[in-house]
């Protein structure tokens, strides 16, 4: 680093699932993007490789302008784990090992010469351990000088949740929960257990809860785990696979819970909504306590949460509404992919030096806006590759247009700007409805979408008009916490009642019934100016035309797919879809106008790096 020029780190993760790369220059988060936007391979774990050359591209700079490269975990720490569990176990583990044993070899084993070599790399390679590197991206981007902080996922090196101070320009982690106990392979168990994919359904079996009940709580509660007050526990692995099997859950596991694994994409039944809801019920309770310890052993009153368990949106709605801590503020790339930013910023922070950058009192994440953005003449240049049909027009024009789409009960998708670091769509890479329809939930599930009818959709409302709709009282700009509809606004169907399951689907909650869910919550995203000007317009335009400050937002992308990430992707999934209208910055265009898709053209203008 020339004396005066600016120090860049590079930040790494990969190899197991959100692969992507951040880039740091001088503290200041200036890029982030996981690699499956760019490969199109969803939840790709492969080396960031075009993460890592956008990321470096949008800098301006070259890979020799890096100072430090930094990986989001210790690799030989891990193959220690496995390698002890596998013996610990044997000879039960060993067709598991004869799996996974060639391919540590090959690859993770040696990601110190992966990244030199996929990178040309010859710099210094710094490494973080895992939780070390979630707990980094939950401080040292909020927006607290000092905080408790609560790291929960599948599983590290050896740590499964992690109890930490954050202080100024560090973190220190103090207490562990290890392997194999582990919350979120507790609720990947279940996740397998009722047909979804592990890793990628875990939100469906948080959004299937609400239409089941807790009947199997105790037993989960009694036979598969000791829970203890302060919220560690052990897993009772007589009832689960993962520690050397090729699946989650044991035969003793199917026999305790009643039957075998739902086959996958088969009908649901009351038993899987039951099982989504006893665990889901789990997980919060295990969530709460473990708050409550950080705030007890710490002392102190904010909490930052990271890892792929704080993506557990109804768990960190029941932290903050038992008033755990005073502020609560959770990292939105909280998963794998945000152990990128972490050490990033923690290489920064340790080895490069200089104190935390941003406005004080608020987070550095830029509303997780990190991501790559289009010009006007990308955007040209991808519609006209496709022959599309279009109009530029100006703000003036467009916004009060996209407002009367929206409350015609159009879809509309929605591109703009920066596009978001992390699993949620924030207003930038978003499909769009009516929240007032209540058909809206169905069709975009079914139509749009492709996916589970009873999966729920989230609000984006306009953050000073949030509390004549919610009970919340604090901003949610990440869409990372679960709130009530008001009670006021709530609607009592006739015979609802008596409706179970997934019947319960059909009963309107709420006059606002496309974003609120049958228990009659909703997850919030609230929309300031300040973060993202352009839907703020475009809610208020919205919201002068029919009286109601929120749209439905849900990510642009289909079932089984990456949120898009460039203008032809976008218009891929519109073409693909029933949706009705596409904005593109300033560019609109209407699904009727358009020329008949044809589906050997679909990837003529894949956006390329080069």
């Amino acid at each position: 680093m020339a004396q005066g020029s600016p120090a860049h780190v590079l930040g790494i993760s990969a190899f197991y699932h959100d692969s992507a790369a951040c880039l740091v220059r001088d503290g200041e988060i200036l890029a982030a993007a996981s690699e499956e936007r760019f490969t199109r391979r969803k939840g790709d774990a492969s080396f960031p490789e075009h993460a890592v050359a956008w990321c470096l591209r949008h800098a301006g700079i070259e890979l020799s302008d890096v100072d430090r490269v930094a990986f989001y975990d210790k690799p030989l720490l891990k193959f220690d784990r496995i390698l002890e569990t596998y013996l610990g176990i044997a000879p039960r583990g060993f067709p598991s090992f004869l799996k996974a044993g060639p391919l540590w070899i090959k690859d993770k084993l040696h990601t110190d010469r992966m990244i030199r070599t996929s990178l040309q790399w010859d710099g210094p390679v710094l490494y973080s351990e895992h939780h070390e590197a979630h707990a980094a991206s939950a401080f040292l981007p909020s927006p607290f000088s000092e905080a408790a902080v609560l790291t929960m996922d599948g599983v590290g090196e050896w740590a499964t949740a992690s109890i930490g101070v954050g202080r100024d320009d560090d973190v220190e982690i103090r207490k562990e929960l290890r392997w194999p106990d582990s919350l979120g392979l507790l609720y990947s168990a279940f996740t397998y257990y009722t047909g979804f994919k592990v890793n990628s359904g875990e939100y469906k079996v948080m959004g299937l809860a609400p239409y089941g009940e807790p009947r199997y709580v105790d037993r989960i509660l009694t036979d598969l785990m000791d829970l203890r007050d302060d919220g560690s526990f052990r897993l009772n692995q007589a009832y689960f696979d993962y520690l050397g099997g090729l699946t989650m859950t044991s035969e003793a596991f199917h026999d305790l819970m009643g039957g075998p694994p739902r086959r996958p994409e088969s009908d649901l039944t009351q038993r899987d909504m039951d099982l989504a809801r006893s665990v889901q019920d789990v997980c919060e309770e295990v969530m709460v306590r473990m708050a409550r310890t950080a705030r007890r052993e710490t002392g102190l009153p904010r909490l930052c949460l990271a890892g792929g368990v704080a993506l557990n949106c109804v768990g960190n709605g029941r932290i903050l509404r038992e008033g755990i801590v005073d502020e609560l503020w959770i990292q939105p790339a909280a998963g794998d992919a945000g152990g990128a930013l972490g050490v990033a910023l923690l290489a920064w922070a340790r080895e490069v030096g200089g104190p935390r950058k941003g406005p004080a009192g608020q987070d550095r994440m830029q509303g997780a806006y990190l991501g790559p953005e289009f010009s006007p003449h990308d955007i040209r240049a991808a519609l006209d590759g496709f022959d599309a049909v279009y109009q530029e027009l100006p703000d003036d024009t467009l916004i009060p247009r996209v407002a009367a789409a929206l409350a015609d009960e159009q879809v509309v998708g929605w591109f703009q700007g920066r596009m978001e670091f992390g699993p949620r769509a924030l207003g930038s890479r978003s499909i769009l409805g009516d929240p007032r329809s209540p058909r809206m939930q169905q069709t975009m599930n079914l139509k749009i979408k492709f996916r589970e009818s009873f999966r729920p959709f989230a609000p984006s409302v306009l953050r000073e008009r949030a509390a004549e709709f919610f009970d919340l009282d604090v901003d949610s700009p990440y869409m990372l916490l679960v709130a009530p509809v008001r009670e006021e606004r709530r609607i009592a169907a006739p015979g609802a009642d008596e409706l179970f399951g997934i019947d319960r689907l059909s009963a309107p909650r709420s006059d606002i019934p496309a974003v609120t869910h049958v228990d009659h919550s909703a997850r919030i995203q609230t929309v300031d100016a300040a973060r993202n000007p352009r839907y703020h317009r475009l809610i208020s335009a919205f919201a002068d035309r029919t009286g109601c400050p929120l749209v439905v937002n849900t990510s642009f992308n289909v079932r089984g797919e990456p949120i898009v990430c460039s203008p032809a992707d976008a218009y891929r999934c519109f073409m693909r879809t029933d949706m009705d209208v596409l904005v593109l910055g300033n560019h609109l265009l209407e699904k009727a106008d358009q020329p008949p898709w044809r589906e050997e053209d679909a990837w003529s203008d894949r956006f390329e790096l080069d």
